[in-house]
């Protein structure tokens, strides 16, 4: 493999860039069991703003992972849904998930060996 393969338009890493930002996966995976207000993927998640929501969900819809549905209704409601594409990510990120489980302890080992 050339160092071309790791250009900024290269597939490859559209794909770490897709999962490197820390919501883009977490709102997937939350995501996987069906529609969902923002209200509800906030409660769901814990520790994510509102700000920082809509930008990751306006991310995922960009990418074509997410899609809004916008109902009309008094007062509105809006939910988020995963396309078809954004649900061929959640293998990997099981996978991803179960790497980080097993082996978690070891990486936050190394971290406090070398933190000082």
């Amino acid at each position: 493999m050339t160092t071309d393969a790791y250009l900024a338009d290269c597939r490859a890493r559209l794909a770490f860039d897709l999962l490197s930002n820390t919501w883009n996966a977490v709102v997937l995976w939350v995501l996987r069991d069906g529609p969902m207000r923002p209200g509800e993927l906030r409660e769901r998640i814990g520790g994510i703003s509102p700000k920082v929501l809509t930008e990751t969900l306006r991310r995922l819809e960009f990418n074509g992972l997410v899609e809004r549905h916008a109902y009309a209704e008094a007062p509105p409601r809006v939910e988020y849904d995963l396309t078809a594409l954004g649900r061929t990510l959640l293998g990997p990120i099981d996978a991803f998930g179960a790497w980080a489980f097993e082996h978690g302890d070891e990486v936050l080992a190394a971290q406090e060996r070398n933190s000082g």
